[in-house]
């Protein structure tokens, strides 16, 4: 069995990324890793960012390591939030605050 990290702490993307793999891969992601910082997501893109995630957790951790970005385009915002969708509605907000 393969074993990868996914560089994320969003349970519910790596059960994503498990159920795309299947059972081939075993999946761990940073909430088994509590000693790695949060990582800055300062790209200017979804893909710098999933680089930006992985070079990080692959400094600090062995083994083969995977990472994505993603967020709403919406076109009569003219892109936005983009890669900001997680943060758009504030640091503090809910995913039901994003939403609205």
């Amino acid at each position: 069995m393969q074993q990868l990290i996914v560089a994320t702490r969003n349970r519910n993307k790596t059960r994503e990324i498990q159920q795309i793999l299947g059972p081939k891969f075993e999946l761990r992601d940073l909430t088994a890793y509590p000693e790695i910082s949060e990582i800055v997501e300062s790209g200017k893109s979804f893909e710098e960012n999933a680089k930006l995630k992985a070079i990080a957790v692959s400094k600090e951790l062995s083994g083969l390591v995977i990472a994505d970005d993603s967020g709403l385009e919406v076109a009569a915002l003219d892109g936005a939030p983009g890669i900001y969708s997680a943060r758009y509605a504030g640091d503090k907000a809910t995913d039901k605050d994003a939403r609205r």
